[in-house]
């Protein structure tokens, strides 16, 4: 569930105090930092289109079937387009905060908006560009509508359409997704194909489970829901993100913790789920591997909380994680917990004056805290040396930190009161994090805009592998496009896209940008995917030549070896 606190009622393009921060120590911290070879590019990446920051509200469509048992096919509708506009560059408003803003427009979570209620939520969420639409079913043909609505212009644009099987219903809604992003912005080149292809790997059962979990409004249906769709696609990462809050929800913190990790860890999610199996381990006890899931996400945006918790799960151990308090004391200085927590942790390693000074700081920004009223009159006795049990009798008086249900219990050994636990953070402001991502995203953006036209198309290539290894076709052929227009005679470029074209089941264009690559550089990946063009066609003998000469460039490589022993079998020479 989305936290309805004040942060969250303002539009979610102002970028918080404590995130600026956060991207700035980041920055500082990733200074003279080498790039990793091969490292996948965030997904607001360069593109050399208009699409980065373009902040897109779709709505579900509307159920035209008759059908009731197709209702899910509405948030269906909406949750595919929103992927596919993720993948082209544009920021989709997710699902929660799209029920965030009905809720606070005081609307409910099914509400069919009209078109000044829509532009509405629109505002609310500081959208460009509403996308409302609908789907009719004809036998087992199903027809997706789909309208473009200009939130600055107030005025909507001409209906799209697109026709298809009901078994074919991602690729459906995957053609739709390409021809509103064709309107949207018309600079983008990515090819329809892949658009489709993108969803192919998803099982349309596995899917229409996880919908049905994300909508029930029963806690267990929504658990039965989830549970079926990540055994039926073991492999599908939004999956396993909705089953872990679901057990995190239900203190099922193991559970939680196990789900987490089994999200894509370089997609959009993964810095919510490894920082909620953070503190799933923290509430098993697990604190090591918390610690870890915490630094993980501190590597690549240290906001306040994360730090915080890291520190908490380095204590936990009986390690000083002082250095962390120090650090989301800074990155948030007007929070009162981070403030308690530096105090304790400093008072543990004998600091006292330093302790005394961080909490008066919390107790100056929380002076109701009677836990910190009372471990900093306890701290004072014990500095004046007037009573030696002081600090134990005062504490132990205190109410205990609002950790809540499932916080741990104090460390083995240790009297609880005597010493007092640092206070974890639960909450995850994940529009903070987004907001943050988005600015390094820029940042990237303009490193990439100050190299040279080769330089750069040789650091969109390699980020663009990263995807295409992946198996994340748009995202890849996004990046490719961009590199080719930033270096035509870029031969890597042209045989990522190469790649991607076959693996999108266009052949004659995989074949056209194959051919391209060899004439610049001669390099396997081009040469494979003519075998593999060659292979499928039956034309063994220019198959079997473009595999050698796959080979005389990487004798061990495996793909080659595999066609070239396909072709023998295919001949009888084996």
């Amino acid at each position: 569930m989305i936290a309805k606190n004040q942060a969250r009622r303002q539009p979610l393009r102002r970028l918080t105090a404590g995130a600026v921060l956060a991207v700035v120590c980041a920055l500082v911290a990733t200074v003279g930092a080498q790039e990793q070879p091969g490292a996948a590019a965030s997904d607001g990446g360069a593109t050399g289109s208009s699409a980065g920051g373009r902040v897109l509200l779709v709505l579900p469509f509307d159920n035209r079937t008759g059908q009731p048992s197709l209702e899910w096919m509405r948030e269906a509708a909406a949750e595919i387009l929103s992927m596919r506009f993720a993948s082209a560059g544009f920021q989709p408003t997710s699902r929660a905060d799209r029920v965030y803003a009905l809720d606070h427009l005081g609307l409910p979570q099914g509400f069919h908006p009209s078109r000044a209620s829509a532009l509405k939520l629109a505002q609310t969420l500081d959208a460009d560009s509403i996308v409302v639409g609908s789907y009719s079913i004809d036998g087992t043909t199903i027809t997706a509508e789909a309208s473009l609505v200009d939130v600055p212009g107030l005025r909507m644009l001409p209906a799209v359409a697109v026709r298809g099987e009901m078994r074919d219903l991602m690729g459906v809604f995957s053609g739709l997704a390409w021809q509103l992003t064709r309107e949207l912005d018309p600079t983008i080149n990515v090819n329809e194909a892949t658009f489709i292809a993108a969803g192919r790997e998803i099982r349309l059962d596995a899917f229409e489970q996880y919908i049905r979990g994300i909508t029930e409004p029963d806690q267990a249906e929504r658990q039965r829901h989830l549970e079926q769709a990540v055994k039926l696609s073991p492999e599908f990462s939004p999956a396993w993100m909705a089953l872990g809050r679901e057990d995190y929800n239900q203190q099922q913190y193991a559970e939680a913790a196990e789900a987490f990790a089994k999200v894509d860890r370089n997609g959009a999610d993964r810095l919510e789920a490894s920082f909620y199996r953070g503190l799933s381990l923290v509430f098993s006890g697990d604190y090591a591997q918390a610690a870890g899931a915490f630094a993980e996400v501190a590597r690549v945006l240290p906001l306040a909380e994360v730090l915080n918790n890291e520190g908490v799960a380095v204590s936990r151990q009986g390690k000083d994680g002082t250095s962390l308090f120090i650090q989301a004391a800074a990155a948030d200085p007007n929070a009162a917990d981070y403030h308690f927590n530096l105090a304790v942790s400093l008072k543990r390693h004998a600091n006292v004056p330093g302790a005394l000074n961080e909490m008066a700081q919390c107790l100056k920004l929380r002076p109701g805290d009677s836990e910190a009223q009372a471990l900093e009159a306890a701290w004072k006795e014990e500095a004046n040396g007037s009573g030696a049990g002081g600090l134990a009798s005062q504490a132990s008086k205190a109410s205990p930190p609002p950790h809540g249900p499932g916080a741990p219990a104090a460390p083995a050994g240790t009297a609880a009161g005597s010493d007092p636990l640092e206070r974890i953070v639960r909450s995850f402001d994940a529009a903070a994090f987004k907001q943050a991502a988005a600015v390094m995203d820029q940042i990237d953006a303009g490193r990439l805009a100050a190299l040279g036209s080769r330089d750069r198309a040789r650091a969109l290539s390699t980020q663009a592998k990263g995807y295409l290894d992946r198996g994340l076709l748009l995202e890849a052929e996004r990046l490719y496009q961009a590199a080719v227009a930033a270096d035509g005679k870029s031969a890597e470029a042209h045989a990522g896209l190469a790649e991607v074209r076959e693996r999108g089941g266009d052949s004659d264009a995989a074949r056209k940008e194959a051919q391209a690559a060899l004439e610049l550089k001669p390099s396997v990946s081009a040469y494979l995917v003519l075998a593999q063009l060659d292979l499928a066609a039956g034309q063994l003998s220019t198959a079997n030549t473009e595999a050698r000469n796959a080979l005389k460039l990487d004798p061990a490589n495996r793909a080659a070896q595999e066609i070239v022993e396909q072709i023998l079998a295919r001949t009888g020479q084996r």
